[in-house]
């Protein structure tokens, strides 16, 4: 639930839109439903509605995760909701907005969400497995797609920090900020600096994206990790290679 909040929701900065306003979102890799359920809760607090498309390969996590009590009682009805509709059919309609299930592998479902909302979309979640095993979904040519979708000021957003991913995001003509790592969001844990995580993830915009709470520049260190051979991005040109 908190990485779900502080990874991909709070990043999106909400503010930046009008209540009553109407923000399309494509999320990759659905999975559970944890970052759906943040980001209903989100928009629903703010007065926002929400027009989705999931792409996912598997429909078995979302419904499994909706027969557990624990992850029922993490989030509120008006979040469960739209879940259990995407489970029984695949779409959902109600006081939040709709979003509509793309089933299948995101390389080829991406067509869809472009054909609808290509250059009109405000967010695109990116939780894909990572890069070392799920390499299909990190290459250039699938970043691309997904920049296709963003409006002017439209986010990417993602928990990976890979030098490989953020060329690849740049090579689509996107720029890069970092999000500070959860221990820096929480002074005080307790968390040992050793342990303690560089990045918390990358958003990538058309636009230039202005240093916050919930987003910074990259590091000198970071810039210069994409000058190294681990920058060399994955290449997938007639979408349909396997992860080997």
């Amino acid at each position: 639930m908190r990485e779900a909040r502080e990874t991909f929701v709070a990043p999106a900065e909400l503010g930046r839109f009008a209540p009553g306003s109407t923000i399309r979102v494509v999320e990759v890799c659905v999975g559970t439903g944890s970052n759906t359920a943040a980001l209903l809760e989100a928009c629903a607090e703010r007065q926002l509605q929400l027009h989705w498309w999931g792409l996912e390969l598997d429909s078995a996590p979302l419904r499994l995760a909706l027969t557990a009590g624990a992850f029922r009682q993490q989030w509120q009805p008006r979040a469960l909701e739209p879940l259990d509709q995407l489970a029984s059919s695949g779409s959902w309609h109600g006081p939040l907005g709709c979003g509509r299930m793309l089933w299948g592998d995101a390389r080829q479902q991406v067509a869809a969400a472009l054909a609808e909302a290509r250059g009109r979309t405000d967010l695109v979640l990116h939780d894909a497995f990572s890069p070392r095993h799920c390499p299909q979904l990190w290459s250039v040519e699938f970043l691309a797609s997904l920049a296709e979708l963003l409006t002017a000021q439209g986010r990417l957003i993602t928990y990976c920090s890979a030098a490989a991913v953020r060329q690849g995001l740049q090579l689509a003509g996107l720029q890069l900020a970092a999000i500070p790592p959860s221990s820096a969001l929480h002074q005080g844990s307790g968390s040992s600096p050793a342990r303690r995580a560089w990045s918390g993830g990358t958003v990538a915009s058309p636009a230039p994206l202005p240093a916050s709470t919930w987003l910074r520049t990259l590091e000198p260190m970071e810039m210069e990790h994409l000058a190294t051979n681990a920058a060399e991005p994955y290449r997938d040109p007639t979408g349909g290679a396997e992860a080997q």
